[in-house]
């Protein structure tokens, strides 16, 4: 036995007072045991309740009592259980959202229809044309059988709708109708104004109709927003539910769709994998372009550049601490800064140059009114997911702070774009080489895929385009690369005391211009690896600044951005997911140096 009765009623009257009205509205809603939603609004009162059907009774006497409201009809239905969490008295200033001055339906309302005037103009096969005002998400779960629907999400999107429709509409018969006839109540005179010649509104909506007339000529349940969600042509409720992610009202065959997940999906909202990637991929590229628009380094600023005391030079004055580990800059430099009062303690106040360090202490290092060299701000994210991102870095485009770069960094950018995140660098390229690298969103992601690295399992495949013929189709260079840099952070081949390096080279194309192509597979990771091992061999990258024919070397590490290209790209890269251990190969697309004669 049904022990809840639910109203819902609306009407178009003048009302003042709101106030004292919610207040007195609202004690005696809870003192019954009722739940629900009442709006007022000063064109009058819109409703749906439910209690105990003598409470319920007494609300309809006490409404009754209003000026105006004498004749309010409310629209009841049963329920097993209570629909509504909470009881809410509401001011408003329209009682249905709608937008648009000037339309009053309290004066000049839409010819009305009644339910059974509709039904018997249906039987008769009458040429009307039946207009749904309800939002998409209310359609899909019954409609009068070739309605169309004005196609909303909402209805204050209804005038534009409105615009949309076939002019030759204007002059043919209308009923349009909605849950319960309030929408129709503004719908309806805004359609008169604009040229609808003949609009006629279903008196008391689809509830109103089930009630006189059943489902004849109505195909599936009616939407109700209250937790019952559908109620068939008796008034009751269905088995229907609505998805927890997008509030869209589901039937028992949606909920039987593999692509309903109970609190996650279903069949109108569900997004495969790729789908779901693509448009967080999206939204990053948007979020890219806001954060380096303008460049973030563009403007004049002060920059405190950090420099933290490890253990082994606890002891030292400040002075020898910052020739010691900064040892390409002259120590009249240093003293010069010191001057200046740019060497600042972790307070920032002016260090003393003779100032003993302790391990772990920080300085910072003041770089007055700088101005970053622009950069190449084009990033372009290839994959992401819950471990992994993997990008296209453009050049110039330093990977972290350094030198001349703070803010102009992929570091710097994508600490804004992934905002409240640290995406962790797996590997690094030079400035002025583009390609892949891969990124992992935790550290413990991040140890994974380092591990990958030192165990050499990744591999990296490269694009470089040399000066010069490669007399083999295939050779290779294991010269050991120094350690340490020298004039522009360059390094050179250390055969004593260098790092060991090995690198692949495979020709892929000798282009009459007295250039090659190569295909480059650098089986360690040290500084500058490829374009020292090319330098070295007689066969320098087209475009490289620093490593230039003949052995020598030019005056700049980084491009500038408007300079030509370095002919060298991360072309592919394949690892193990670190999650899924999945084997996965990720390349970026060919520039056009790769095949331009």
């Amino acid at each position: 036995m049904s022990t809840f009765t639910n109203i819902s009623a609306y009407q178009f009257v003048p009302l003042d007072d709101l106030k004292p009205l919610r207040q007195r509205l609202l004690n005696q809603c809870l003192e019954w045991g009722i739940r629900g939603t009442i709006l007022l609004s000063p064109e009058g009162i819109n409703l749906f309740v439910a209690g105990r059907d003598r409470e319920i009774h007494s609300l309809i006497a006490e409404l009754r009592h209003l000026p105006g409201l004498a004749g309010l009809e409310p629209k009841i239905s049963l329920s097993d259980e209570q629909p509504f969490a909470r009881m809410l008295v509401k001011i408003k200033k329209e009682i249905i959202a709608f937008g648009i001055a000037g339309i009053d339906p309290a004066r000049r309302p839409s010819p009305k229809l009644s339910a059974t005037e509709l039904k018997q103009w249906l039987d008769e096969g009458r040429p009307v044309t039946l207009l749904d005002t309800r939002n998409n998400y209310e359609v899909k779960l019954g409609t009068f059988a070739n309605a169309i629907p004005i196609g909303v999400d909402h209805f204050r999107e209804f005038p534009e709708a409105v615009s949309r429709l076939p002019a030759e509409m204007k002059t043919h018969p209308i009923v349009m109708f909605c849950t319960g006839g309030i929408r129709c109540e503004k719908a309806g005179p805004f359609m008169e104004r604009e040229g609808f010649e003949q609009i006629y509104q279903l008196d008391g909506g689809i509830l109103k109709y089930f009630e006189e007339c059943g489902n004849a000529h109505y195909q599936g349940e009616c939407f109700v927003f209250d937790q019952r969600v559908g109620l068939d042509q008796t008034l009751r409720e269905t088995k229907s539910t609505q998805c927890f992610a997008c509030q869209t009202p589901l039937t028992a065959e949606d909920m039987a769709d593999p692509r309903f997940k109970l609190g996650q999906s279903c069949t109108y909202c569900f997004k495969s994998t790729e789908e779901r990637m693509a448009e967080t991929i999206a939204e990053r590229h948007a979020a890219i372009v806001t954060a380096t628009t303008p460049l973030p380094g563009s403007q004049v600023y002060d920059n405190h550049r950090p420099v933290r005391v490890s253990a082994p030079f606890a002891g030292n004055s400040l002075l020898d601490f910052l020739c010691k580990i900064f040892d390409h800059i002259p120590v009249e430099e240093w003293k010069q800064r010191f001057e200046q009062r740019r060497i600042l303690d972790n307070d920032r106040q002016p260090a003393a140059a003779t100032r003993i360090v302790q391990a772990g202490e920080r300085y910072w290092q003041l770089q007055p009114a700088i101005r970053e060299p622009d950069v190449n701000p084009a990033i372009r994210i290839l994959h992401e997911d819950e471990a992994l991102i993997i990008l296209h870095k453009p050049a110039p485009l330093p990977m972290h702070p350094a030198g001349r770069f703070n803010r102009n960094t992929l570091q710097s950018i994508l600490t804004e774009v992934y905002r409240g995140q640290t995406p962790r660098q797996a590997h690094r390229l030079d400035a002025s080489t583009s390609g892949l690298v891969a990124l992992t969103r935790r550290k413990c992601f991040a140890a994974n895929v380092q591990q990958q690295f030192e165990r050499g399992e990744i591999e990296k495949v490269y694009l470089a385009r040399v000066i010069g013929h490669p007399p083999e189709d295939r050779f290779e260079c294991d010269l050991a690369i120094s350690a340490t840099s020298g004039d522009c952070g360059s390094r050179e081949i250390d055969a004593i005391d260098g790092l060991s390096a090995l690198t692949l080279f495979r020709v892929l194309n000798r282009f009459a211009d007295g250039t090659a192509l190569l295909e480059v597979q650098p089986k360690t990771g040290r500084t500058n690896q490829i374009r020292v091992h090319l330098w070295h061999l007689g066969w320098p990258i087209l475009g490289d600044q620093l490593y230039l024919p003949g052995r020598q070397l030019g005056a700049t590490q980084t491009h500038a951005f408007e300079d030509p290209p370095l002919c060298l790209l991360a072309w592919k890269l394949t690892l193990n997911h670190p999650v899924t251990k999945v084997r996965m190969t990720f390349e970026t697309d060919l520039p056009k140096w790769v095949s331009e004669d």
